[in-house]
Formats: C-alpha cells, structure tokens, sequence
C-alpha cells in the first residue's frame, strides 16, 4: 500500500485514477491544480505523486521544482500530452522520476508506480519476517507462530507502518497521515478503534505483547518482544 497524490485539473481523469488505484489498496488523494498539490505535499507524507504537466496557474514543472527545493523526496510521475524528446528532459531535468504520455493505460501508470516503489524499498523484501509475526505484501497475509491473521485493509497499514519500522513510535496523528486520505474524517478515535482491533487480532495469549502503548504518544512495536 502507498499513499498517493494525483494533481490533475481533469476531474474525470482524476476520479478514474482514483477508483483504480484505490483498487490497487493504495490511498489516493487529488488536488485539482498545482496550489493545492504543493499545499498537500507540504502536509502530507507521500509515497508517489502523479503530476498533469499542464494546469491553470502553477504548471506541473514548477510545481516539481518547488517540491524539490522544499526537500521533497517522494517519486513524481509527470502526465502530459507532450511526447518529445525535449519536453521529457524538461520534465526529468525539474525533478520528476518518471514520464507518462497521455492518454495512457491505467496499467501502465500502476506498473511505473510499482517501479518507483521498489527504488527507496531496494533494501526491503516483499515479505517482512520480526521473530514469530511474518507479513506477505504481495500476498495481502500476516502469520503469527503459524496461524494465519485475517486483516482489513487498514488493519494490514497499520501493521506495515510498525512493521517496516520496529521501535519508532507513531503518533496518532503520524497514523491518520499515512493510512486515511486526507479528505477523510478519520479521527483519533478512529484510529484507537483500528489499534484495539489489530492488536485483538495479533496478539496470542502466552506471547509477548507485539505493539504497545505509550502514554501520552502513539504506538510503537517493540523489537524487544520477539527476543
């Protein structure tokens, strides 16, 4: 799962990505010009950005180059109609990672998404094995000491955020960021709900207790219980 933001002045062609990368289990935000792209990725963290070249106002490339000076490092797909040689260097050259011509395949776009992915990720497996609780991305599975744990969507996130990163601790906040589009009304509530419901389902009496608690914080999954 990735959190992704499409920035593109066509509704239609917004909303159809949308619907079909959501069907990917990504969380897709939109933003229907440059302004409000760069607002968004200002706020939020995200891990690709799916950019229209030509838009009223801000164009794409100076969105990019912004993005870039801000320290922005998240992959950035640029759609365009353009298809020469130079206007993809132009589109390379601000910082963008990748370059899609319109009009395009929603396949394609979600086989260079995976692409991207796998470039920060180069040191991470598909499978994420911490002592006893094992994930399987590709294959949407958790196992713990052999048995097999169904997850909704943003149970299995949620555990990926813990997951990927042993020890840290996430804030409420951090957790509504990156799992809940940022249109939703997620909530911290929402959030407890979810954690109550995940850690019903992870945790084996008799075994040591996975994700914790700290007060006054997040949430942590603490290495140390799988010693």
């Amino acid at each position: 799962m990735a959190k992704i933001l499409v920035v593109d002045d066509d509704v239609e062609l917004a909303e159809g990505l949308v619907e079909w990368l959501s069907d990917d289990e990504h969380v897709v935000d939109t933003a229907p010009n440059g302004e409000e792209g760069l607002a968004l990725m200002d706020r939020f963290p995200y891990d690709i950005i799916v950019l229209d070249w030509t838009m009223p106002g801000m164009a794409g490339l100076e969105v990019c180059q912004r993005y870039r000076n801000m320290g922005g490092i998240a992959p950035i797909i640029m759609l365009t109609a353009r298809g020469e040689i130079k206007d993809k260097e132009s589109a390379l050259d601000s910082g963008a990672d990748d370059y899609l011509v319109k009009p395009f395949q929603p396949r394609e776009l979600s086989a260079r998404i995976r692409a991207l992915l796998r470039r920060p990720r180069s040191v991470q497996s598909d499978v994420i094995q911490i002592g006893n609780l094992s994930m399987d991305m590709n294959g949407f599975k958790v196992v713990r000491a052999g048995h097999e744990v169904k997850l909704s969507k943003k149970e299995f996130a949620l555990l990926e955020q813990f997951m990927r990163h042993p020890g840290h601790v996430f804030s409420v906040d951090a957790l509504i960021d990156k799992i809940w589009a940022s249109e939703n009304e997620a909530t911290p509530d929402t959030v407890r709900v979810h954690m109550t419901r995940l850690r019903g389902k992870i945790e084996i009496e008799g075994l040591p207790v996975l994700i914790k608690t700290v007060h006054g914080v997040g949430y942590k999954l603490e290495p140390q219980s799988f010693a």
